[in-house]
């Protein structure tokens, strides 16, 4: 597996950088959002903070571990036994604002899963604005404060086209998981690229502030884990716009034909090593659903905006995401 090209001063730059995504902000405004390198109060802030192309398609020689451009290049991490003649599952990871690729995936631990778990994963960045963050061009809410105007949603596209060159990628199998910021933009490439996004994965994100942005090509399963005491984004909606988790994923569940009224709830997840027990409840909406469709909420009772994850809690993430197919479209 390609190993990370970074420092260990520029890793802890990194991760001070990503725990600067949980300050006490709740409405995501350019004025008031939290300085990146200040500390943090929230008690749960970790310390570190479709037909899949044959194997003729594919080009000659080892695949890509970087793709993009000069400007914008992303590593890609395959996994360890990769085949070129298998069909091959990817999730594209999307960092919060003013965090970066390489420290989303250290916080998750997600390269060493998905390697051993035969998936190719994406670590692409966002761009950077004024004040020397980086972010995701997502929604009206979150997070292009500086009104750049940056087109996101084409850039993950034509990495997405690149990976498929490069790699057999089984496109009935393509995922996003973001954190924050990200987790917005996971939503926005739901909404704007869903006939070739099998399902999202959003880690206190929020889906997009008016319903009519939302194209929706196909309806696309979607999983919320959100902290019922996250100051940044709020579990609730507000009456100022914000989507709270259990309205968000309720829209797409509403658009995928579902019966909210039998919603269902299973076990309850131990997500989180600073609240004891089993403290996340697990919302299931797939009553009625289009073929394929499921949304879940996984609410984490008393959690912030960076809690910190237990070793397993990303393997129950990716499994979440493997375990989804394509849905039909209605």
């Amino acid at each position: 597996m390609p190993k990370a090209r970074f420092s260990l001063p520029a890793l802890i730059s990194t991760v001070i950088l990503l725990a600067g995504c949980g300050g006490s902000d709740v409405n995501l405004d350019a004025s008031v959002m939290p300085d990146a390198l200040r500390p943090m109060d929230d008690a749960t802030t970790p310390m570190t903070d479709a037909v899949p192309p044959g194997p003729d398609a594919m080009p000659p020689g080892p695949p890509p571990t970087t793709i993009g451009t000069d400007a914008r290049p992303a590593r890609v991490v395959p996994p360890d036994d990769y085949d070129s003649t298998s069909p091959t599952p990817v999730i594209f990871l999307l960092h919060g604002y003013t965090a970066s690729a390489e420290g989303q995936n250290f916080y998750f631990g997600l390269s060493s899963i998905t390697a051993a778990m035969g998936i190719i994963l994406v670590l692409p960045d966002g761009t950077i604005d004024r004040g020397g963050n980086r972010f995701w061009n997502a929604d009206q809410r979150c997070c292009d404060f500086g009104g750049t105007g940056v087109d996101d949603v084409a850039y993950l596209t034509s990495l997405l086209d690149e990976i498929e060159a490069g790699y057999n990628v089984d496109t009935s199998r393509v995922y996003f998981y973001g954190h924050s910021n990200g987790g917005y933009m996971a939503y926005r490439m739901a909404c704007d690229l869903g006939d070739r996004v099998t399902a999202i994965a959003s880690l206190a994100g929020a889906t997009r502030t008016n319903d009519a942005d939302c194209a929706r090509a196909r309806p696309v399963s979607v999983l919320q884990i959100h902290g019922t005491a996250d100051p940044t984004i709020l579990f609730m909606s507000t009456r100022e716009g914000h989507v709270g988790a259990v309205d968000g994923v309720e829209r797409w569940a509403s658009h995928a034909g579902c019966d909210l009224g039998m919603a269902r709830m299973e076990e309850p997840r131990d997500f989180e090593t600073a609240i004891g027990g089993a403290e996340t409840t697990v919302r299931v909406y797939d009553s009625g659903c289009a073929t394929g469709f499921v949304g879940e909420v996984w609410a984490i009772q008393g959690g912030g905006h960076v809690p910190r994850l237990r070793p397993p809690s990303t393997m129950q993430v990716v499994e979440w995401l493997l375990a989804r197919g394509p849905v039909t479209t209605l």
